[in-house]
């Protein structure tokens, strides 16, 4: 499986579902990105296709009656667009790279990951300013946005829960768990604000965290490194890109969930051409652009815009090598 990657066709996956959020506008972040492109007379989205997902956005029109899952109903329909879309862009030959509203359906990726490529030993780089690991059983929020790993991992954390869940919401949740991923194979960078039962999930299992002030005073290089070797036991990777990561005093407050000390705009463009040269790398995702939460018009979708250049330059030095 290692090294199967090669002399892909690059296809854009537009998902603007934000059911996962607690703000609203990120569906609108995958058309600013392509906005930022225009602004900039780049041709990237025509010389690459988009395809653009259906989305049960319509769902944030009325209540949900799901308070510690908000709307799972509809992510249930979201994860399964997103895993059919993403099997079938992969079984065409094609890498897919995925601009997405909130990191909820995220979820779906790994899942499709797994469906694809069964079997397969799976890798996930989530860089990220939030660990992302609640469940309905643990959530201060109800927002799905902050469960997609605990989906991929198939965790209920249930001797913290706090939430009595109803058997509809419990039922929908052990859906969306695709138990796709090994706490073994996660790796984080840049995670910064967790609250406590994501605290104790991360210590609990192990789990990795490259924190901002470890990459500067190891090196950006080092850790890189490290990161590389151990995902190179895995079959496959999955990179996802939360634009929170970045920290929003250099980049923008563009997202739905800023946080400060992040990584700056030069260090996720260094992690992201890095992480272009994995021979497993099977799809990579970018997440939470909201145009209408940033602070100066589209800076968020423009820095975004420069990222992907970046990505899909790599990608192509990575695929012609």
């Amino acid at each position: 499986m290692k090294g199967s990657f090669m002399s892909k066709q690059l296809q854009f996956i537009f998902n603007p579902s934000e059911l996962g959020a607690g703000t609203r506008g990120a569906s609108l972040g995958p058309e600013a990105v392509r906005c930022a492109a225009r602004e900039n007379h780049s041709t990237l989205f025509s010389e690459h296709a988009v395809l653009t997902l259906a989305h049960r956005n319509d769902l944030l029109d009325q209540p949900t009656p799901y308070a510690f899952a908000k709307r799972i109903d509809g992510m249930v329909q979201v994860f399964e667009i997103v895993k059919n879309q993403l099997k079938e862009t992969i079984d065409s030959g094609k890498f897919p790279f995925i601009i997405a509203g909130d990191h909820g359906s995220a979820g779906g990726t790994m899942a499709g990951l797994k469906m694809t490529y069964p079997g397969k030993r799976l890798g996930v780089l989530w860089i990220d300013a939030h660990a992302d690991i609640h469940s309905p059983y643990t959530t201060p929020s109800g927002n799905i946005h902050g469960m997609p790993i605990a989906t991929a991992l198939g965790m209920d954390q249930s001797d913290l829960q706090k939430n009595n869940l109803d058997l509809t919401t419990m039922q929908y949740w052990n859906q969306l768990k695709s138990h796709s991923l090994k706490p073994a194979d996660l790796i984080y960078i840049g995670v910064r604000d967790v609250e406590k039962e994501e605290i104790h999930a991360m210590q609990q299992l192990n789990l990795r965290n490259y924190t901002v002030k470890e990459l500067r005073e190891r090196g950006l290089n080092l850790c890189l490194q490290e990161i590389k070797e151990k995902l190179a036991s895995c079959d496959i990777v999955y990179v996802s890109f939360d634009v929170d990561s970045m920290d929003p005093n250099e980049t923008s407050f563009g997202t739905g969930t800023p946080v400060p000390n992040g990584l700056s705009f030069a260090e996720a463009n260094e992690i992201l051409h890095q992480m272009c040269g994995l021979p497993q790398l099977a799809c990579m995702e970018v997440v939470e652009v909201n145009p209408c939460l940033d602070n100066e018009k589209n800076k968020m979708a423009e820095q975004t815009f420069r990222l992907l250049n970046t990505v899909v330059k790599s990608l192509k030095e990575s695929w012609n090598n």
